[in-house]
């Protein structure tokens, strides 16, 4: 494996949101074993976020609720005056909640797509700008299983993954050539043991086991390591599930 000076990543400026816990903790400490300087999103998750800075050298956090164009904003403008610039985006906070779609309110629609359609395009949107200023850069998008297969009891949360696919896909085009924009599908990634939803999704999965946060955050490296050739692309990172 190259060492962090010869690693393309190495000096660049990644904001990972969504970044203390899971899957956004396992990306952002790759990112920092690999040498990039990467800036740590949160919410309320104070105490994992420093947690998962100290584990990236001591990376600099950053709060904000990103249901609010406005602290989307704020947050980019941070991070711009921390670092003076902004090479790559991971679009990895979400939701997840479960309902019967008949039994589903206009609360329960907004608390999932606010944070997992909204906020990502206005995430976006913000670092694009940044990026054109210093020649472009790389948006990843974390989308999920649930955006490539119907699930009935997630119908809001399904739609709203779907919705970031087809972002990645609108936006790859709109930003090109500076700017690559694709997307990583997480399949079954347990933290923690297997649920009653989860231990038959498990089953199912061909390669027969679970994922991890690191296979995860492989992916995501590619992506923002790739050359702008690579742009549009939705890379499901499943076991084979999504093929089932």
């Amino acid at each position: 494996m190259a060492s962090p000076t010869s690693d393309p990543l190495a000096g660049k400026v990644v904001l990972v949101t969504g970044a203390a816990k899971r899957i956004g903790r396992g990306i952002a400490i790759e990112l920092a074993r690999r040498g990039a300087q990467v800036a740590i999103h949160y919410l309320v998750s104070e105490q994992e976020a420093r947690a998962t800075a100290g584990d990236c050298g001591g990376a600099p956090l950053f709060q904000a609720d990103l249901e609010s164009v406005a602290e989307i904003e704020r947050l980019f403008t941070e991070v711009a005056g921390r670092f003076g610039r902004l090479d790559g985006l991971v679009n990895n906070a979400a939701r997840f909640t479960a309902f019967d779609p008949l039994a589903i309110t206009e609360a329960d629609w907004d608390y999932i797509h606010s944070v997992n359609l909204k906020a990502v395009f206005f995430c976006c949107q913000q670092a694009a700008r940044l990026m054109k200023r210093s020649g472009g850069g790389r948006i990843v998008n974390i989308s999920s299983l649930g955006g490539l297969r119907p699930w009935a009891m997630h119908a809001h949360y399904c739609a709203s993954k779907a919705g970031v696919i087809m972002l990645t896909r609108a936006l790859a085009k709109a930003f090109a050539p500076d700017i690559s924009v694709n997307s990583v599908a997480p399949g079954v990634i347990p933290f923690g043991p297997l649920d009653e939803r989860s231990a038959p999704m498990v089953k199912a999965t061909p390669a027969r086991r679970p994922g991890t946060a690191e296979e995860i955050a492989g992916a995501v490296i590619y992506f923002l390591s790739a050359t702008n050739f690579v742009t549009g692309q939705v890379l499901a990172v499943d076991g084979g599930l999504s093929q089932r």
